[in-house]
């Protein structure tokens, strides 16, 4: 488990899509200071306190540590986990509340009807990160906003606000018991 060195950028440019410039309250958090490091192109989010316990602990013994915030991939791209969105969501700038019926179509990776939206944060940019939350304030996931905010109220009730990457996806926040008596969270890869 090391620190972040160039990959530091990427991985901030991607989480500040979705938080802007409360970025800096994401590591300096008043129950302690946070950090983040990188172990088998796993990036995770860690307080400082544990990191000093888990030092002695071999690399190679090591599974996680921490949360796990995304990955970086072959070609050095960041790819956000769902885990991340319980750190995210608060700090969020934009915000997208859908209504109880378009949640399934969120949840599929289908577009959201203008008539499925509930609020909206205004002056929302096209292609601008947004985390979408239920009518109730749980949060599913986040995505790409596909349209100006100004352009989606002067569309009819049946535009698309739809999404600018099929790469987002949401999670599914509802549980499902299964037959072998263990109930799972249905997560998709983000």
């Amino acid at each position: 488990m090391r620190p972040l060195t160039e990959e530091t950028r990427v991985m901030f440019e991607k989480i500040a899509k979705y938080i802007r410039e409360n970025l800096q309250l994401l590591v300096d958090r008043p129950d302690g200071t946070y950090c983040f490091r990188l172990h088998n192109d796993r990036v995770y989010y860690v307080s400082e306190m544990i990191l000093k316990l888990a030092a002695n602990i071999s690399g190679e013994k090591l599974v996680s540590l921490g949360t796990c915030f995304g990955k970086f991939t072959k070609t050095h791209k960041f790819r956000l986990h769902v885990t991340a969105l319980d750190y995210l969501a608060p700090y969020a700038k934009y915000k997208v509340q859908i209504k109880p019926g378009a949640e399934q179509s969120f949840l599929y990776r289908k577009h959201v009807l203008k008539s499925g939206l509930g609020r909206i944060t205004e002056n929302t940019s096209q292609y601008q990160g947004v985390v979408v939350y239920s009518m109730a304030d749980i949060f599913f996931g986040f995505r790409g906003s596909s349209k100006v905010y100004s352009r989606l109220q002067k569309s009819g009730p049946h535009g698309y606000f739809g999404v600018s990457s099929s790469r987002h996806w949401g999670i599914c926040a509802a549980r499902r018991d299964t037959d072998l008596g263990w109930s799972s969270q249905d997560l998709f890869a983000v």
